[in-house]
């Protein structure tokens, strides 16, 4: 899902010692970052449709009970940035001519109803930073996978760039204490170990 920044060498879990949470959320979900990348069904030396088709699956059944999760709340990240029809593109690319047949949804994790903004925020840097490496994929992959036109790997026109950008803004400015920090890394690393258990089932 290729980093956001670059990672910081911390422990998983250790309680934030300084007021950066950018810096305290990449630390707390290396490990997991190196995990992830090097699982992916992409992360091959020449992924084919299939490859796509299982990285299709395993995002849409990471998201599909994160996105009403996140949506059931009155506040949190949800409501600063413009929403992204991610499911729905991942649906069209899955139901492009030529996949593979569509598999059924894995059982859908459980999100705490009671999660502090922080804790959300957490979780979204995950979501947010998984669109970072999808222009790169794109490049490397559109002409591979020609004619399928890859909609959820190529994402706006305008690339992930200008909304990462944003999205640290406003996590800089919603998550500021020594607690909501490290409730937003406890958030983070549940959002990796959800889909690195995905990643495991899509072997």
């Amino acid at each position: 899902m290729n980093r956001p920044h670059e990672a910081a060498h911390s422990p998983m879990h250790q309680q934030p010692d300084h007021l950066d949470p950018l810096a305290a959320l990449r630390a707390a979900t290396n490990d997991q970052h190196e995990r992830l990348d090097s699982g992916l069904p992409l992360s091959g030396p020449a992924p084919d449709l299939n490859d796509y088709a299982a990285h299709l699956t395993m995002v849409r059944d990471w998201l599909a009970p994160l996105q009403p999760w996140l949506n059931s709340f009155p506040d949190g990240p949800q409501l600063v940035l413009p929403p992204v029809e991610r499911l729905a593109l991942i649906e069209a690319d899955l139901n492009e001519p030529g996949m593979p047949p569509l598999r059924a949804p894995a059982p859908a994790d459980t999100w705490p109803r009671d999660a502090s903004a922080a804790y959300r925020w957490g979780v979204c840097y995950v979501i947010e930073g998984s669109q970072l490496g999808g222009k790169v994929l794109y490049g490397k992959l559109a002409g591979t996978l020609a004619p399928h036109p890859l909609r959820y790997l190529k994402g706006s026109d305008a690339g992930p760039g200008p909304r990462w950008r944003a999205f640290m803004l406003a996590l800089k400015e919603h998550v500021k204490s020594k607690d909501e920090i490290a409730d937003a890394c406890e958030g983070a690393c549940v959002a990796f170990e959800s889909i690195l258990k995905l990643s495991l089932d899509k072997k």
